[in-house]
């Protein structure tokens, strides 16, 4: 933990004044920094509120390079990438840029329960927070959910975080440490942004495993065919407790053929059948081993646990029941932004899918999940600005594919395609920004479409 007084009178910059960025702010102006948070866009108005409230200097709609290159730190919010020119400007002026995270790791000794994954991390990292809350402990919530690390530093102090960690944040984490580290998967996302190299994904995303020592945790699962040989690879003191979908003598967790999902962490061994646990689907049978995992190792009884695994409610957007009209199934899988995820939420369908795809391409490969939407899926319905990528794949490869540019469009098309026993199920594989703020844009409108239906129970 570093020395708050050695901070007084320093000059801080914070790029983007969302969560992360107003939450770094206010940490900066408690330690008795000097504040400029610089947007180069709008500033959302409650963000505008708090900055007012505390009387903290911002700029919106732009940057004043001069003053954010006289800047002793940087704090860039995870959405700025490092290739944009104000990063670029002040990486070369020698100004220590820093995440959100990074920095409020300074200020705390409170331990971190870290997770990361292409897909997963947000229910995972809900889960283990649903745990320990349970069990009575003094539990904070950050990183890609909840509220601003920093923000809970400096007012809300508490024992334990459990942070979401995207690789966008774990770029600029150089010093923070991670007592569990948790790393669900690594699929193709993202690739845009590191060069279209997965090797440059797969590097951010073990960032999560930094400076940790031999009284660290790092919980990954052993099947992945790109986490498995890079943790071979490592060189790391933290102990190793991998988990997996079939027996391994290795493993911290793992199923057997019975449905009984086992752990085996130091001291203490035990078992939940399957069908206890309350989130369905293999994915997250694999989000709650690592959840289980993660709770032993805080030493959290047992029976906790498994009374946690089976009442956990599972996370908005993600496998979401909408409801049921006229014996169709409405689904919300909006988080779905990549191409891996939208095969998990495949995997878990029972019944003929139509499916909505599109939004923002980042690269993406569909022929992971083309055997899937062979044998599943009976309908496409392509919503987004310019469909021509999906169309042009999917074509001859499902009976019926649609073309539609709105949400109301796509809707309606799959009324029009979907018949009594049958699933719509909005599992985009893209990002949203083409037609909406964000996935969470995107599924609350698509839950809202059309309430003026009756609702049935699943």
């Amino acid at each position: 933990m570093k020395d708050k007084e050695l901070f007084k009178g320093k000059s801080l910059v914070v790029l983007g004044a969302g969560e992360s960025g107003v939450g770094a702010a206010v940490l900066g102006e408690a330690l008795g920094m000097r504040v400029l948070v610089s947007d180069s866009g709008p500033i959302a108005d409650k963000y505008r509120v708090q900055l007012m409230r505390r009387g903290i200097p911002f700029e919106e709609n732009g940057h004043s390079e001069k003053r954010i290159l006289s800047a002793d730190y940087i704090i860039k919010s995870p959405g700025i990438p490092p290739f944009a020119s104000i990063v670029k400007a002040a990486d070369a002026a020698g100004i220590p840029i820093l995440s959100e995270i990074e920095f409020a790791g300074w200020f705390t000794n409170a331990k971190m329960v870290c997770i990361t994954g292409s897909n997963g991390k947000t229910t995972t990292t809900m889960l283990i927070y649903h745990i320990l809350r349970k069990a009575g402990l003094n539990v904070g919530l950050a990183g890609n959910v909840g509220r601003s690390l920093a923000l809970q530093v400096a007012e809300e102090p508490h024992d334990i975080y459990v942070i979401e960690l995207s690789s966008f944040q774990l770029e600029n984490m150089y010093e923070f440490k991670a007592n569990i580290a948790v790393l669900l998967n690594i699929t193709p996302d993202h690739l845009d942004r590191y060069d279209n190299q997965m090797s440059n994904y797969a590097k951010a995303k073990f960032r999560i495993a930094r400076n940790q020592k031999q009284d660290d945790y790092f919980i990954y699962w052993v099947d992945d065919p790109i986490v498995a040989p890079q943790v071979a690879a490592m060189r790391s003191e933290a102990t190793l407790m991998p988990f997996s979908d079939h027996y391994d003598p290795e493993a911290a967790a793992w199923t057997d053929e019975d449905g009984i999902v086992h752990f085996d962490v130091p001291g203490e061994t035990w078992d939940i059948p399957r069908d206890r646990i309350a989130i369905p689907g293999k994915h997250n049978l694999y989000n709650s081993m690592a959840a289980g995992i993660s709770a032993s190792l805080l030493n959290i009884r047992r029976d906790t646990i498994k009374e946690a695994l089976g009442d956990f409610e599972a996370v908005e957007h993600r496998l979401e029941f909408v409801r049921e009209i006229d014996g169709v199934r409405w689904i919300n899988d909006s988080k779905a932004t990549n191409v891996n995820s939208t095969w998990y939420a495949l995997d878990s369908m029972r019944t003929p899918v139509v499916l909505i795809l599109g939004g923002k391409d980042k690269g993406n490969d569909y022929s992971e999940i083309l055997p899937l939407v062979k044998e599943k899926v009976k309908a496409i319905v392509c919503m987004g600005h310019d469909n021509t990528k999906l169309l042009r794949f999917f074509e001859g490869e499902v009976p019926e594919i649609r073309d539609c540019h709105s949400l109301a469009e796509a809707v309606e098309a799959c009324r029009e395609i979907a018949t009594p026993g049958s699933t719509v199920l909005l599992s985009p594989c893209c990002a949203s920004f083409d037609l909406f703020k964000s996935y969470e844009d995107r599924g609350t409108r698509f839950k809202d479409a059309d309430n003026s239906q009756t609702h049935t129970n699943p």
